[in-house]
């Protein structure tokens, strides 16, 4: 099995979510050194400065290839091992600089949901004697 990210429509709740029919969810993940524009119906990463939010899932051999068809490999994507934030190394399919050209980035570089950004984490406290519960 190898970790691919994705950032757009593979993810869940996304209209090509069911190309990972099979493969197993890890997390959420960021993928730094690159930018994510928006093309429309799908974004597109590029190399950059910046730090994309998306999905990361362990997909086998036969579900790889299926998508690189989905992604155009290599025409309009390529595929790229890089390390995520957290230090794992996945698969991610990047476009290049010419292709996003004039076109917007993405905001939050989160495809598909807005990130909410606490100044302070929330602090939980446990409910007095007899109260919540299963």
């Amino acid at each position: 099995m190898d970790p691919v990210f994705v950032y757009g429509t593979l993810k869940r709740g996304q209209v090509n979510h069911h190309w990972l029919r099979g493969a197993a969810f890890l997390g959420r993940r960021r993928l730094g050194g690159a930018c994510l524009y928006d093309l429309g119906p799908y974004p597109m990463a590029v190399p950059g400065d910046g730090l994309i939010h998306g999905e990361l899932f362990a997909v086998d051999g036969p579900g790889l290839l299926r998508l690189d068809g989905l992604e155009d490999v290599p025409l309009l994507y390529q595929r790229h091992r890089r390390p995520l934030a957290d230090g794992t190394l996945a698969w991610t399919y990047l476009g290049q600089a010419p292709q996003v050209a004039g076109r917007a980035l993405v905001p939050f570089a989160d495809w598909g949901s807005t990130p909410v950004f606490l100044s302070e984490p929330i602090a939980h406290q446990d409910p007095p004697d007899g109260v919540g519960g299963g």
